[in-house]
């Protein structure tokens, strides 16, 4: 079977947790560079990284690299590329997208028109013809210039995978789901710890737990350009993995997963979007204040976006917001606190430095993600009727 280089890229700062949900579905890594991940596979790997990754941004498959310092470089090292081995004669293509840093070419719009250009002259040679009509099946190239390396790609996805397919509505500034989705996956929680968000707008980070609870892959319910890419992954790879996918649902699980908001028509909101999403009977939302935050239960995680002022645009809000934050933090007993955050004085506001502090940028903002780590909860005992709990309760964190 044929094998593909497979570039995924993610959200920079959070490259390690791709590369473990990459090796969940059983591929070896062979680069990692900032904001992307690369490995090798099959028709089927294509399948899998799009239907199943949750923080991935989109799945590329790798068609060439080479070092380019001039257009006639860039121009050259393109025509050398087997491009008719991945688009036939009547396929449509282009450069969607060139990114550039530090590197001699620079202007994304220059470096499309070269490359598209000797693309052309490349098919011409390979199918004998100078025209092209292009009324086939769609295949946007993505080009990455990295200290003049130039890498090659085919978009495999097409509208990026954090569109899941459950969000027709949302807040006016919602976190991405495959954001959302690393933001949890960098926690220890699992479906049977407590968790809310006091911040769910529309309801995006409860609906990424709630779906990794339940094991529902994030691509199931979506369609990927390459599915029409049928000379190079088959109707049937497709199928497969999809069966895969399902498969590995299970909604028969008890779940302490909560969404409150201020809003109650973003409260609404966030009951739909959970519903398109198959997951609102795991869920609980509720229209509550997070000065009213409370909950009886020990050893339970706040996983949370706030606003912080780029959102909101009042910045002399923050302080008492954020000092509300750590009050309430501070009453619930043996909880883990976790956030993301531009605003650079939430730790003081909200009274204690984090015990951990992770860089991510959520589009072109810096963000920080804060994580005050509360106890372990205490190991169960071990009974002959309950040794798999024992078991499942030492290598939960």
């Amino acid at each position: 079977m044929r094998k593909f280089d497979i570039v995924v890229p993610c959200h920079f700062g959070l490259e390690s947790v791709l590369k473990k949900e990459i090796m969940d579905l059983g591929y070896d890594t062979t680069e990692v560079a900032d904001g992307r991940i690369t490995f090798a596979g099959d028709a089927d790997a294509v399948c899998r990284a799009n239907i199943g990754l949750r923080s991935a941004e989109r799945v590329l498959m790798k068609i060439g690299s080479f070092h380019a310092e001039s257009f006639e470089e860039l121009f050259q090292g393109t025509k050398a590329l087997a491009w008719e081995e991945y688009i036939p004669e009547n396929g449509k293509f282009w450069v969607t997208k060139a990114s550039s840093v530090k590197s001699k070419l620079f202007s994304p719009s220059d470096i499309q028109s070269i490359m598209k250009k000797a693309m052309v002259e490349r098919m011409k040679e390979s199918y004998h013809t100078d025209w092209f009509k292009e009324d086939g099946e769609s295949f946007p190239v993505r080009v990455f210039l990295m200290k003049d390396e130039v890498t090659v790609t085919l978009d495999t996805t097409g509208s990026s995978l954090h569109k899941r397919g459950y969000r027709k509505l949302e807040s006016k500034a919602p976190i991405a789901e495959n954001l959302a989705a690393a933001l949890i996956e960098l926690t220890p929680w699992r479906a049977d710890r407590i968790l809310i968000d006091p911040f769910c707008g529309s309801g995006t980070i409860p609906i990424e737990a709630a779906m990794i609870a339940a094991g529902i892959a994030p691509g199931m319910h979506r369609n990927f350009t390459a599915e029409n890419w049928t000379h190079l992954i088959t109707p049937q790879n497709w199928q497969d993995v999809r069966d895969e996918a399902e498969d590995a649902v299970d909604l028969n699980i008890d779940t302490d997963i909560q969404g409150y908001d201020l809003d109650p028509d973003m409260i609404e909101i966030a009951r739909i979007n959970a519903q398109k999403a198959g997951v609102a009977d795991l869920i609980h939302f509720q229209t509550r204040d997070v000065a009213d935050l409370s909950h009886r239960k020990k050893y339970g995680f706040i996983i949370t976006n706030p606003p912080y002022g780029e959102r909101i645009g009042d910045q002399q809000e923050l302080p008492s917001l954020y000092h509300t934050i750590g009050k309430r933090y501070r009453a619930l007993d043996s909880w883990s606190l976790y956030l993301i955050t531009a605003y650079d004085q939430a730790e003081k506001f909200i009274g204690r430095k984090a015990d951990k502090n992770r860089k991510i940028y959520n589009g072109m903002i810096k963000t920080y993600y804060y994580q005050f780590l509360g106890p372990k909860p205490p190991r169960k005992k071990y009974t002959p009727e309950g040794g798999a709990q024992q078991k499942e309760a030492e290598n939960e964190e």
